[in-house]
């Protein structure tokens, strides 16, 4: 009876010390050196026009030219400007492009997000938060920032077959996926499942101030 005690008092004192680990990790674990470049939170980027997108012709700065960009405390209050707008590197040959403004369509979850690329580079930017990655399928290039309730986030991203593939942890398992369909962007993500995207030149008003949607 007593070893069967010690037994329930070791299983529980291993369960607990677990938890304790996995919250110091996702809570309190400390995010990477800032480079944010402070521009972008100069102005108000949910004043552009989406519909306009630059060219990448080769002629200008490089996805490795740009600082990498991450979300502010727990998230921005305002849209900050785009981090890759002065980059001009073509798209990789296995990426599809997602540029622009999409939104969701009426009758809908409601959920608005914005996606610059260039060269193997990506930036997703809604809900308050901003993803900044390389496409390599490393967890050392890819997302390292904060998601919902500012819990930490490791997140390795690659392109399958022209879909925008993400792994958390780098796991095997695709979580979350963003592909072209049409004129649309499909969105898949964990508990809300697939959704068609719609472009959108300007950011809505219901959009313009985070957190507008989970």
């Amino acid at each position: 009876m007593r070893s069967l005690k010690r037994a329930g008092i070791a299983v529980g004192a291993a369960v607990g010390g677990f938890i304790l680990i996995a919250a110091s990790v996702l809570f309190l674990w400390p995010r990477p050196p800032d480079t944010t470049d402070p521009a972008i939170f100069a102005a108000d980027g949910a004043d552009l026009d989406y519909c306009s997108l630059p060219e990448l012709d080769g002629n200008g700065p490089t996805a490795a030219d740009i600082p990498k960009a991450y979300t502010p405390g727990c998230g921005w209050s305002r849209w900050p400007m785009p981090v890759l707008a002065d980059c001009r590197e073509p798209l990789v040959p296995d990426a599809a492009d997602l540029r622009g403004l999409w939104r969701s369509r009426s009758g809908e979850a409601f959920h608005v997000e914005r996606v610059e690329q260039c060269g193997d580079r990506v930036v997703v930017t809604a809900a308050g938060v901003i993803h900044d990655f390389h496409t390599d399928g490393t967890v050392a290039n890819g997302s390292r920032d904060v998601g919902l309730w500012c819990v930490n986030t490791w997140v390795a991203i690659e392109w399958r077959d022209k879909v925008l593939s993400f792994r958390a942890l780098g796991a095997p398992y695709v979580i979350v996926e963003r592909e072209r369909v049409g004129e649309h962007l499909r969105f898949s993500y964990p508990g809300r499942g697939a959704q068609l995207l719609e472009r959108a030149c300007r950011i809505p008003e219901a959009a313009r101030a985070a957190p507008y949607s989970a």
